[in-house]
Formats: structure tokens, C-alpha cells, sequence
């Protein structure tokens, strides 16, 4: 499982493109992922025809009437034709998939440029409806149409580490930090849907703007339903890349909650050790990571997993600084998906253009200070299929 790339060469990231994300109504699946499909193209300065495959996320589950998107990228260039372009899903972990996909294709020596697109188009459905299909993720509410949606089955992990590491009075304001520095990160970020500075006391602050939505988890808590699309261009031996792929980790979970820890994230911890064991890298060798911050608790849990702090003190990682962009450990600069919005198919592809970047120096107002090597973690569902890259500048 650490193989490393050398056996068949460097794979790097060369071009990337990125929507807005948000409530983009004058958009479809189709013109997004022409959109970004071309402007990747254009940034990598890759001809059509030179694209050996394309892999294209989507999670979609019923939430728009067409479920057929691989061939969406020809209408970005008659050039595509006849390219090999495969759908990949795997719930809200679909945009890492199909990188890992694309990657894999470079590594099996069957292609050395690849295309991967990812998208989602959510936001013109009725709030039953999206909290209904992303319920399809989870096996006991499938079908169902729970309230409290998604964010049920993360209030109840919030509920369990409140009574593990008896957490009632300092969580709420320790997730209310965690939001309040992805909000304040996204202010720089163009892409993002939430570009306001909301503050930490707003954040921890139940409210008439800031109801509960389920168990502890407030609105501010839970990622914004969006659209939006991202695509890389992945090349073999390329010459001057924005970032190269030197590991990658991917590890499933049972989908029945009751059959593990879910305070763990044990697969998740396995997927990052993979991708870690392949870059001969580790924590101390990273300069930022972006990760699946789906709600903030389950950003907090990524602090332990990762081996920031150990269990039960992942708060310090927020309170002490470590994590803010000026920290020992930056995290989620792009606003994550707590600000910058989460698409579902398009999540896991925009995490790698940030992280590309970021190491290219080419972020902008989110620049850090020369990173040289990053994290990008991306899960479906909770905690079950769990997506980790580490890549180098």
C-alpha cells in the first residue's frame, strides 16, 4: 500500500480551473463543466486531442434530471471525441475519486495527460429534496426525509464526543472558532459563497440568525448547499507543474455507524497514513492542508485523527492558534467547505486546486509564504470512504 511513483514516473498537476461556488442560477451541469473543462485546458496549455482520458464527479443522486454527465466535457471541445470519460461517485468523496482515478490511469502507463472534472448543481432543488438525496449516503435514513438532514447524523457524533470528553460547556464555542476562522479565511477567496467575516462570537451564539438545526450544531456549523465545478489537468514527467502528486491513501469504512468508533475516523487516519507512507512524508512535513470540514465537528475530529493533538484535545488545536493561517498548521486557508462552499462533486477537485495553488504561488490574496508541501483530505458520508494526497511544491 506505499508504493511510491517513482517506479513509473512524477505525476503532477499542470493546469486547474475553478467557478464560483454558490447559488448560480443562470448555470447547468453542462455549462459548468464546459466552463471549467476549457479553462483548465487553456491554463495547462494542453491541446484537446492530447487529453488521453477524463474522469468526471458528480454525486447527483436524483438531484437533477439528467444523471449522465461523462460526455459533458465534449461540448468544451470536438477535440475530446473519442476520449475514454467515466462518471465516478462516491458520495461527497466523488472529487478525490476521480483524481485518484486520473492519477491511477497516469500510473498504469495507459495515459500520460488526463483530464478530471468535477460538479455539482444543487441549489435550484427545494431543501427537502437535497437533504433527501444526501440522506442516500447514510443506510439508515436512505429514503427518508429526516428533518435535520445530514446534519443529524453529525449532531449525534457532536452529542457522542460531548459526553465522551464531557464537552457541553466549551464545544459550542470551540466549533463556533472553527467556523469563525474558515468564514474570516474565505474573505480572501473569490470562489467563495460565504465572503463575510461572521466572527467567533456570532459563531458560538445561538440566535434568530443562528438557530440550531440539530442536537449542539448550529447554522454556522454546517456547510452551505451549492453549485459549482473545478478541473485539473493531470500530466506524467511534466516539465513545470503547479504541484506534484507524491502520495495517495484511500481507505473505506463500514457504512453501519454502529459497527465502529465514529469518534475515530480510523479510515480516515488510515487514507492519510497511506498517502504519508508513499510521500515519505509526514504531519511535520506539511504546510497546509485543506480538509472535509462538512461541519465544523467533523473538522475538529480531523484535528485528533491527524495526530495534531490526541483525542479528546483537538480544541486546542483551534484555540492555541495551530491551526489559523498563520499557525503551525494552516487549515482550510480556501474557507473550506464551511465558506467556500461544497458542491458535492466538485469538492474534492477544488480542495486539489487549492492545495496546486497554493505551492505554485499563485493563491493570491489567500497566499501563504512559500508551503512547499500539502494535505488535501476529502470523505463520504461519515467517515466511510476516506481520500487523502499529499502533495509537493
Amino acid at each position: 500500500m506505499t508504493t511510491r511513483f517513482s517506479r513509473t514516473g512524477r505525476i503532477g498537476i499542470v493546469g486547474v480551473a475553478h467557478t464560483p461556488f454558490g447559488r448560480l442560477t443562470t448555470e447547468t451541469v453542462s455549462s459548468l463543466v464546459e466552463r471549467v473543462t476549457t479553462e483548465a485546458l487553456a491554463d495547462a496549455n494542453v491541446d484537446p486531442g492530447a487529453i488521453d482520458e477524463v474522469f468526471v464527479a458528480q454525486f447527483n443522486s436524483g438531484l437533477t434530471p439528467f444523471a449522465f454527465p461523462s460526455s459533458l466535457p465534449l461540448g468544451a471541445s470536438d477535440g475530446l471525441w473519442g476520449r475514454p470519460m467515466t462518471r465516478v461517485e462516491n458520495a461527497c468523496a466523488s472529487g478525490s475519486a476521480a483524481v485518484h482515478q486520473g492519477v491511477r490511469a497516469l500510473l498504469s502507463g495507459l495515459a500520460e495527460t488526463v483530464l478530471v472534472v468535477g460538479v455539482e448543481k444543487m441549489t435550484h432543488a427545494p431543501g427537502a429534496e437535497v437533504s433527501r438525496a444526501l440522506l442516500g449516503a447514510d443506510p439508515r435514513l436512505a429514503g427518508t426525509d429526516s428533518p435535520a438532514g445530514f446534519a443529524g447524523v453529525f449532531a449525534e457524533v457532536a452529542e457522542k464526543y460531548i459526553k465522551r470528553y464531557d464537552a457541553g460547556e466549551w464545544l459550542p464555542d470551540v466549533l463556533g472558532a472553527i467556523a469563525a476562522k474558515n468564514h474570516r479565511n474565505g474573505c480572501a477567496n473569490p470562489w467563495a459563497q460565504i465572503r463575510k467575516d461572521l466572527g467567533a462570537a456570532f459563531c458560538s451564539t445561538v440566535s434568530e440568525a443562528n438557530p440550531l438545526v440539530a442536537g449542539p450544531l448550529r447554522r454556522t456549523d454546517c456547510s452551505p448547499v451549492s453549485d459549482g465545478a473545478a478541473a485539473i489537468v493531470l500530466r506524467r514527467d511534466p516539465a513545470d507543474p503547479l504541484a506534484i502528486v507524491a502520495g495517495i491513501g484511500h481507505a473505506n469504512d463500514h457504512l453501519d455507524p454502529s459497527r465502529r468508533d465514529v469518534l475515530e475516523f480510523a479510515a480516515g487516519r488510515l487514507a492519510v497514513g497511506r498517502a504519508f507512507g508513499m510521500a515519505r512524508a509526514g504531519l511535520d512535513d506539511l504546510d497546509l492542508a485543506e480538509v472535509h470540514d462538512c461541519f465544523t465537528i467533523a473538522e475538529l475530529l480531523v484535528y485528533e485523527m491527524l495526530g495534531l493533538t490526541p483525542r479528546g484535545e483537538g480544541r486546542r488545536a483551534v484555540e492555541e492558534g495551530w491551526v489559523h493561517r498563520d499557525g503551525r498548521l494552516p487549515v482550510n486557508v480556501s474557507g473550506g467547505l464551511k465558506a467556500k462552499g461544497h458542491p458535492v462533486g466538485a469538492t474534492g477537485v477544488s480542495q486539489h486546486v487549492m492545495v496546486a495553488l497554493q505551492l505554485s504561488g499563485r493563491a493570491g490574496d489567500l497566499q501563504l509564504a512559500g508551503p512547499r508541501t500539502g494535505l488535501v483530505h476529502n470523505m463520504g458520508g461519515l467517515a466511510v470512504a476516506n481520500y487523502a494526497t499529499v502533495l509537493r511544491g
